[in-house]
This record gives structure tokens, sequence and C-alpha cells, in this order.
């Protein structure tokens, strides 16, 4: 797979003939899966090479910021998704104020000038252009050939990146694993924090989230793997008599996981944060590339009123979570 930046493509650069689909891939889910399924076949029985356009930011966080829905995946994220699908290129377009204001025309000048596009997959209401003016009856005219795929459902109801941020949100994780194809995950380096969780003898790694805000808040039973080597080894080499709790993959470690701003902080600016407590572990895991996979919806943030208060909750919250983990001696879902 090749990742490609719209916006910075040298002007003699030139892509093989293509099979191109469009749109935001916010969580590469069943439908997203079904549409590159279908994009892979055409481009199989045309030999053409397969493209994937995407746009970075999406397009709602370009006209509302931090108003826009929560995002279900990151760019990096996407990116890992549909490399596993099997796609040739991923197209990231940067969409401003001169993406916006395209025309039509421009817009499948683009698809034919700079992905070499000869046909295009896409969904039944995809529109395009300044004021949606484009569609695909626009690019048939236009010349090229265009497959619309119909809405995919599951138990009756159209998958839709919507959907599947109002299960996270509910906290429905079993039935957002069967509209994304896969276990709830987000995927970011361990950085600095402000350090409260040690004063209160539960430290935790701050993982950075690289989305304006998330589509889950709350308190959650978690897997975390670290994407360059065994995380479960490292905390072991350190401290081989803090082990942690094992995870389900290979190398994995069970943790309590909080996703939120952290009501009962005091803060002038809060700010949304993933962190996980790893029980019985003392190591150093700054900088390294994690995966957080939420296994368990245990409750929502609360705003306890002192840190004692929030010490004692935080220790119901781990003992709550490990019983989950004894429970389940094999993957919940």
């Amino acid at each position: 797979m090749q990742l490609l930046r719209l916006n910075a493509l040298a002007s003699h650069f030139e892509l093989p003939k293509t099979a191109v689909t469009i749109g935001n891939f916010d969580g590469v889910h069943l439908g997203h899966q079904a549409m590159i399924k279908q994009l892979k076949a055409v481009a199989e029985a045309e030999q053409l090479k397969t493209v994937v356009m995407i746009f970075e930011p999406q397009p709602l966080e370009f006209f509302k910021g931090y108003e826009a829905p929560p995002r279900i995946s990151s760019l990096r994220e996407k990116v890992e998704y549909l490399s596993e699908l099997g796609v040739d290129y991923i197209a990231v377009a940067k969409f401003d104020h001169h993406f916006r204001s395209l025309s039509a025309e421009a817009f499948a000048d683009i698809l034919k000038d700079k992905l070499s596009a000869a046909h295009l997959v896409l969904g039944d209401d995809f529109h395009f252009g300044k004021n949606r003016q484009g569609n695909s009856e626009f690019l048939r005219d236009y010349g090229f050939k265009v497959t619309n795929l119909h809405t995919i459902a599951l138990d009756g109801e159209r998958v839709s990146s919507t959907r599947i941020r109002q299960t996270l949100q509910a906290g429905d994780l079993a039935l957002a694993a069967k509209l994304l194809g896969r276990p709830y995950s987000i995927t970011g380096r361990v950085q600095y924090g402000d350090q409260i969780g040690r004063t209160i003898d539960f430290p935790t790694i701050n993982i950075r989230l690289n989305r304006h805000k998330p589509c889950l808040q709350g308190i959650y039973g978690v897997e975390v793997v670290c994407e360059t080597g065994s995380l479960s080894a490292k905390v072991q080499q350190e401290n081989p008599e803090q082990p942690g709790i094992a995870g389900y993959d290979q190398g994995s470690l069970f943790g309590a996981g909080h996703v939120g701003t952290r009501p009962a902080i005091k803060q002038t600016h809060p700010e949304w944060r993933l962190e996980v407590h790893f029980p019985d572990v003392s190591a150093n895991l700054y900088g390294l590339l994690m995966r957080v996979t939420f296994l368990n919806y245990l409750h929502g943030e609360k705003d306890y009123p002192s840190l004692e208060a929030l010490k004692a909750g935080i220790d119901d919250d781990v003992e709550k979570l490990l019983e989950f983990r004894r429970k389940h001696p094999t993957f919940p879902f």
C-alpha cells in the first residue's frame, strides 16, 4: 500500500489506471469493508489498481470544529485498517477552504488527472463539490464508469458511522464489534501526563488520542498491546515481581481504562484523556505505541467530591474489572 497526499503530489506524478472509492471511512466498518470488496472485484475484472480517497480533517470537523461528531478512527487507524483490506493506494485529500470550494467539474478533474480514475465505486447517496452539486449521474456523464453499492444492514438497521458512535456511547461494545467487524480499539503513543494517579497509588499510562474527541466515555476493562513488541515481556523485564494481569492476545496486559475529562480533578481547561491503570505493574512505558481494545463498559465518569473519594472509587472499579477478567477466561465477544 502507498499513501498519497493529494495536495503534495508532484505535477509529473502519474498513477496507472485505477478504480476509486471515496468517503470518510470513519471506523472502516462492515459497510466500508463491503465497498472495498466491490472495489477490488471491479479492479481485478478491469485490471486496475485500487484507490481509497479519504479527507483530512473530515469535512464536519472542518465546518464544525470541536462540535463535530466524535471520531471513531484516527488517520493512523484508518490507514492501518484499509491497508489490511489490501488496497493499493490511500489518497488523503486535505479538506480546507480551497477544497470545499471546488466545483463538481474541478473535483472530477482531480479524480481523472491525479488519481487516473477509470471506474468509481460509490455509495448510493454520494454527493461532492461545492454545495454538493455533483453526484453519480454527473460522474457518468463526465466519462467515468460508476458502480453504486447499496446500504449494508445488520439486524435490520443500516450500518453507519453514526450508528457505531451511538452504540459506543451507549456502552454496547459487543454490538459495536459486530458493526465494525472487530472489537473497538484506539491506538496512540504513551505520553507524559500530570501524574496525579501516582499520588493516589493508581499510576496510569496516558495515551495520545489523536482526535478532537473520542466517541466513548467512562470506565472500561481494556486489553493493551504494544505495537512494537511484547508488552508483558517489557514489563517483566523491568520488574519481574510485578508482571501485571495477562490480556487475551499474546504479550498483552489487562487493565482498567478511563476515557473522559476527569471531572473529579478540578481543572481550568479540561482535556479528553485515555488513561490505563495496570494492576500489579511498575514500568516505564513512555513513548511506546499502544493499541487499547475496549472489552467491558463499567460505568460513566463520576465527579467525586475529593481525591480520597476518587481513590476509593478507583479501587472499587479495579476490583470489579478484575472480577470481569476472572469470569471471562476467553475473549468476551
